[in-house]
């Protein structure tokens, strides 16, 4: 670990928030603007939402901000006007936010895109809370490995592996025997595929539980989502794909579970809202208070589990078999999802043909070893545009 117990106290906590703008990052804000005494903002970071990112930045009044669109350039430099926060444009501008002097470091930029920023950020030893699954997914043994070199130390924030990481026992690590992830199901829980080949973008969005942005929302109703994770899991908590398992939960009252060799099964619970998980990792090692409702489990009378229908959600199984190739191809399989995911948010290919395009994405390309942040970053551009190229043709059907 890069900092000693009590640099780990210290408050204020000098915060990052990379990817400020979306869900996650938006949550994040929220907890900060509710006690600015415990916390100060070193970094802020946004893809292309200038308007928000400035109201973030006047007021939360951090050293930096950074946008990765170059065209928000003029938008930002005025809005900034005599406030004496520095700011920067492009996405080197957001790497340069990662590597800035602070404590903990929010990583949640979706996609591949927060890759980089997010090993900036790790290799100088920060605490860095993970929201961004896909780092893992794509990258997760250089990940892992610069982790380890550098001493940094990575906090889960998806509910999933927040709940794992709570009650999951690192020293003795013999006593257990495997993982379960929940998941709600989303949208399309109970539809037949005839029902989800004709669904919408809309319905899609449309999660029963949880607010999420868009992509993880779609990932959500595909359950690639939790696909995803199987991944992350493996790389947080050093579990083979065999010893993980995904069961569905409507309520997602039930975040996720350990269970140990001596019949003992450890789970945290909590209601739907990522300000609990973002907290955890916020405070870390302490607890802050969240504004979340508390758990009512009189009031939910019940609470029930289901195995996923493999026929109906066939990205939890290219995942496995993805984590179970190794190599390169959860790259493969997280830049296919990215390229068909927009397109059907775009309405060019319709709900089932994002499993199909991420199936033969796999099939078509030889991931192989990868052993550099370089050799990633190419495999994901030759995925993306296979991925793309697949996608005409389907729109061309």
């Amino acid at each position: 670990m890069a900092m000693n117990e009590a640099q780990i106290s210290t408050v204020p906590r000098r915060v990052t928030v990379l990817g400020s703008t979306g869900s996650v990052g938006c949550s994040t804000v929220d907890l900060l603007l509710r006690d600015q005494d415990s916390f100060t903002v070193e970094a802020l970071t946004a893809g292309s939402n200038v308007a928000l990112l400035l109201k973030q930045a006047l007021a939360l009044r951090p050293a930096f901000v950074a946008i990765a669109d170059p065209a928000g350039k003029d938008e930002l430099e005025a809005g900034l006007a005599g406030t004496g926060i520095q700011f920067a444009v492009g996405p080197q501008a957001v790497i340069e936010a990662a590597e800035r002097p602070a404590d903990w470091v929010m990583a949640a930029i979706v996609g591949a895109a927060g890759l980089s920023p997010t090993l900036a950020a790790i290799r100088r030893g920060a605490i860095v809370a993970i929201a961004n699954k896909e780092c893992l997914v794509c990258a997760g043994d250089l990940v892992m490995a610069e982790t380890q070199r550098s001493g940094a130390t990575l906090l889960p924030v998806d509910s999933e592996h927040s709940a794992i990481y709570q009650v999951f026992d690192f020293d003795r690590r013999d006593g257990i025997e495997r993982i379960t992830l929940t998941a709600s199901g989303g949208p399309f829980r109970e539809a037949g595929l005839d029902q989800m080949r004709k669904m919408t973008p809309t319905e899609a969005l449309a999660h029963p539980n949880w607010d999420m942005g868009a992509k993880i929302s779609i990932d959500s109703a595909t359950m690639m989502n939790k696909g995803l994770e199987l991944i992350e899991a493996h790389y947080l908590f050093a579990l083979p794909e065999s010893r993980i398992d995904v069961l569905v939960h409507p309520q997602s009252v039930i975040h996720s579970m350990v269970s140990y060799i001596d019949g003992s099964v450890l789970a945290q619970l909590g209601t739907p809202d990522m300000r609990t998980p973002i907290a955890y990792a916020l405070g870390w090692p302490r607890r802050i208070a969240t504004p979340a409702a508390r758990l009512d489990l009189a009031a939910l009378s019940r609470l029930t589990f289901e195995q996923p229908d493999p026929q109906r959600f066939p990205a939890l199984r290219l995942a496995r078999a993805a984590l179970q190739s190794g190599g390169g191809a959860p790259t493969i399989l997280n830049a296919a999802n990215e390229v068909a995911v927009q397109h059907f948010l775009d309405r060019r290919i319709g709900f089932l043909d994002i499993a199909d395009i991420v199936e033969e994405t796999l099939s078509d390309i030889d991931g192989g070893r990868m052993t550099s942040l370089a050799e990633i970053l190419e495999l994901d551009r030759r995925s993306r545009e296979r991925a793309s190229n697949l996608v005409e043709r389907c729109v061309a059907r």
